[in-house]
């Protein structure tokens, strides 16, 4: 029904999923983060609860094979479930069930994990994996979104196309990307066009913010858009 990739910035700490199905708002349902422990999809036949035990197992200690476990102790459609993601510190961790609808399977590597079922077939697992690993220049957000594209090229969900999502958390209140294409013909070339403009036009703003560290920000309204004019001439993009 979806496919999805979860990963850790190694630079910033920052956990991303990029994420599309043929289903609306696939963003608002299967993905997950935990602030310093772990961001993870739960999808075919999703089950939010596995969700949130997986991640209480991870910040109690248990990781990989031990955490899912404890996720899906007492519930009768295991077998159907798929959950993989990353720890915060990056361990990657995946379930597919033996129930997944084909085709269906998962990949994991250096802190990242790719998930699938109900795919057009293994070679959409195998583009977006080749697309991560060929990322490597992209900042993170983008590379994130550049692997979904591949796996979409070739094929994605194999019913067809409706949403998709990408998200980018850590360390702060606010996420530093949410953005979400909820019901679309061609949710990921939208994803695209709207990260395009957010990254340009609302990015600089976003790094005005109060954060942990500095819970002012910069408020001044002369300084921010000095700030912002600033950001943006340094990256071209006025």
């Amino acid at each position: 029904m979806t496919w999805s990739i979860v990963a850790r910035d190694p630079s910033s700490g920052q956990l991303g999923i990029a994420i599309s199905s043929r289903v609306i708002a696939v963003g608002a349902l299967c993905p997950m983060f935990r602030d310093g422990v772990g961001a993870l999809s739960s999808q075919s036949y999703t089950s939010p609860v596995a969700g949130e035990r997986l991640l209480d197992a991870l910040a109690t200690g248990s990781e990989g094979d031990a955490a899912i476990r404890h996720a899906l102790s007492g519930d009768e459609g295991h077998m159907w479930r798929q959950l993989h993601g990353v720890t915060a510190a990056g361990r990657p961790f995946a379930h597919t069930g033996e129930s997944c609808i084909a085709w269906c399977g998962h990949w994991t590597g250096e802190a990242v994990s790719i998930a699938g079922n109900m795919l057009a077939g293994p070679q959409v697992l195998d583009a977006t994996v080749a697309a991560w690993k060929d990322g490597g220049s992209l900042p993170f957000a983008g590379r994130l979104l550049a692997a979904l594209e591949a796996g979409q090229a070739a094929g994605g969900d194999k019913r067809g196309r409706q949403s998709a999502a990408l998200i980018v958390r850590g360390g702060e209140i606010h996420a530093a990307v949410d953005l979400r294409v909820d019901e679309h013909p061609d949710p990921v070339a939208e994803l695209r066009r709207i990260f395009d403009l957010f990254w340009t036009e609302r990015r600089p703003y976003m790094a005005t913010l109060p954060t942990r560290a500095n819970p002012s920000g910069i408020y001044d309204p002369d300084e921010r858009e000095a700030f912002i004019a600033a950001w943006k001439a340094r990256e071209g993009t006025q």
